[in-house]
């Protein structure tokens, strides 16, 4: 399939959320300087996902292909996967900071998984990050940094979860990273509910703090 191809099994004409799956990633995501073999797709398993889920939208932030696997985990569960990655690749013969590489590749592999599957045009949205994203750290200055934030404009509004039903944001990952928690201090001030997993526990509520940069964008 070409990136184009690619692109709309992720992004679905017409169906509800994709209009925040980003393109970045699918732009010459066949054009690979480094190869991957996909040998380990093996799925996780969500027990939490069950009927307390049903006003919820989910933010999935684990490493690289880790969140593609628990995209097409849920997409299995019936939610739609929308990857929000954000960050571009290195030239041939170049070093960075982060290895989107790997996530398009995830990204080939999961549109292929997609195309066995239904998803309900009611689909609840699971929207899919790389925790890699913020590695800034430059061993040396050729190190092309090719990090990225999550800016309030790369998922739905407050107002617009709301008005579709979803009354409480789920996050899958490790930690709450801080470019999350300073769109979602304002989600909760809207009285969107936030709660955290680490991909096997029941997701808790938590209650986040008025990051102290918070007015700095």
């Amino acid at each position: 399939m070409t990136g184009k191809e690619i692109y709309k099994v992720w992004a679905p004409v017409g169906k509800k959320w994709v209009d925040w799956v980003r393109p970045v990633p699918f732009v010459g995501i066949n054009e690979y300087s480094v190869r991957y073999s996909g040998s380990n797709n093996a799925l996780p398993v969500f027990d939490f996902v069950d009927e307390t889920c049903t006003d919820a939208a989910l933010i999935v932030d684990l490493h690289g292909t880790e969140s593609v696997k628990a995209g097409i985990a849920l997409a299995q569960a019936g939610y739609r996967p929308i990857p929000v990655y954000n960050g571009t690749v290195q030239q041939q013969g170049a070093r960075a900071t982060v290895d989107n590489q790997a996530v398009q590749a995830g990204l080939i592999w999961g549109a292929a998984e997609l195309c066995k599957l239904e998803i309900g045009d009611d689909a609840l949205p699971a929207f899919l990050l790389d925790s890699n994203r913020m590695h800034r750290f430059k061993m040396e200055i050729s190190l092309f940094d090719n990090s990225w934030d999550l800016y309030p404009q790369d998922i739905p509004s407050a107002e617009y979860f709301l008005e579709n039903g979803i009354h409480k944001i789920i996050i899958v990952g490790d930690k709450i990273s801080k470019d999350l928690k300073k769109i979602l201090y304002k989600f909760q001030k809207k009285n969107i509910q936030i709660l955290w997993t680490n991909g096997y526990e029941t997701p808790k509520k938590t209650k986040l703090l008025r990051p102290f940069d918070l007015d700095k964008d």
